[in-house]
């Protein structure tokens, strides 16, 4: 009998020779995935599967997302507990939610706020008046056509003298707010006192030049007050591990990496509910907006710090509201560090 045996080394006749290498890291790929680095071994490269990649970033979340929020929400406790543990697989990291969350914020209040700048400076004021004053030209001239054609007379009358009550009662709130463009005394006593005090502290105090064009603008500042509260959102964690570790001073077995999750999931729940709130508001629901405002933050905490920290129900009552009063703190020294930021 002839019996060949094949060479020591040989590959196996099962194991199929790479079909392609994949555009990555160049390994040879043989099946649906690349055994070096994961990426698909199909590469698309249409619009429609782009348009498809966003909407699956922005809305899927993928599994871990709709596992997390939901417990985000209703059990946080249990949450905060199960990832500090070490159960990491199932549920987004509190970092990356965090950022999602800051942007969702900060989205929606773009998208449900808008600032009105009818009295925020003198040029926007008097645009304002200028579409006032053309409102009443226009009804004037259509008084005058109404007349010489005999027809529509009394509508056209009364139209401008709603045009001219929209004038004068706008005029009379300039005055009111603004005493210093109401009469021409005041003006000028205003423009002097403005011109003394660029000439004297403005150019040793060049802060005060920026704080005063700051207020000269509103809009402008709240929306630059707006991008670097964005900017700068991830300093809320550092000015809240200081309390939260005076928190449980004498706890030795909770570590600051523990109080960093808990206030990064804490945190990203309080913007989710202030999206819906600046929403809620939005659509003149005042009741609610009030409602979930009072309501929800304590009962959240509560529910946090007692499945977190495994407390008992009095230790966690008073860290609640302890929690509360610095969760104000905190949100005062972020203001006023972004105001600082923005503004001088």
């Amino acid at each position: 009998m002839n019996l060949e045996v094949e060479p020591a080394g040989a590959p196996a006749a099962a194991v199929a020779a790479p079909a392609h290498t994949c555009a990555n890291c160049g390994a040879g790929i043989s099946q649906n995935y690349c055994p070096a680095c994961g990426q698909s071994a199909h590469i698309h490269s249409s619009l429609l599967h782009l348009g498809e990649e966003v909407l699956h970033g922005l809305l899927h979340l993928d599994a871990k997302g709709w596992r997390t929020l939901p417990m985000l929400v209703r059990h946080p406790g249990q949450l905060t507990r199960r990832y500090v543990d070490g159960q990491r697989t199932r549920y987004v990291s509190p970092l990356i939610l965090f950022l999602f969350m800051m942007f969702l914020l900060f989205f929606v209040v773009s998208a449900t706020t808008s600032s009105d700048g009818a009295l925020s400076t003198q040029e926007s004021r008097a645009k304002t008046r200028i579409t006032h004053q053309q409102a009443l030209d226009q009804a004037t001239r259509a008084l005058a056509a109404a007349e010489a054609t005999g027809s529509a007379v009394a509508e056209a009358r009364a139209g401008q003298l709603a045009a001219h009550t929209r004038l004068a009662q706008y005029d009379a709130a300039t005055r009111q707010a603004f005493p210093a463009e109401g009469s021409p005394e005041a003006a000028r006593q205003f423009n002097l006192n403005k011109a003394l005090a660029s000439s004297s502290l403005v150019q040793y105090f060049p802060s005060l030049g920026r704080l005063k064009r700051a207020g000269e603008n509103v809009d402008l500042t709240l929306y630059k007050l707006k991008n670097t509260a964005y900017k700068f959102a991830f300093l809320l964690l550092p000015i809240s591990l200081p309390f939260m570790w005076l928190l449980f001073l004498r706890r030795r077995d909770v570590t600051m990496y523990d109080h960093a999750v808990f206030t990064l999931y804490s945190i990203s729940f309080m913007s989710l509910l202030f999206a819906v709130l600046a929403v809620s508001d939005y659509f003149g629901l005042d009741l609610l907006t009030v409602a979930l405002f009072l309501l929800v933050p304590p009962v959240h905490m509560f529910a946090q710090l007692r499945g977190t920290y495994a407390l008992g129900p009095w230790a966690t009552l008073w860290r609640t509201a302890i929690l509360l009063a610095v969760a104000g703190i905190v949100f005062l020294l972020f203001l006023v560090l972004v105001l600082a930021l923005t503004i001088l």
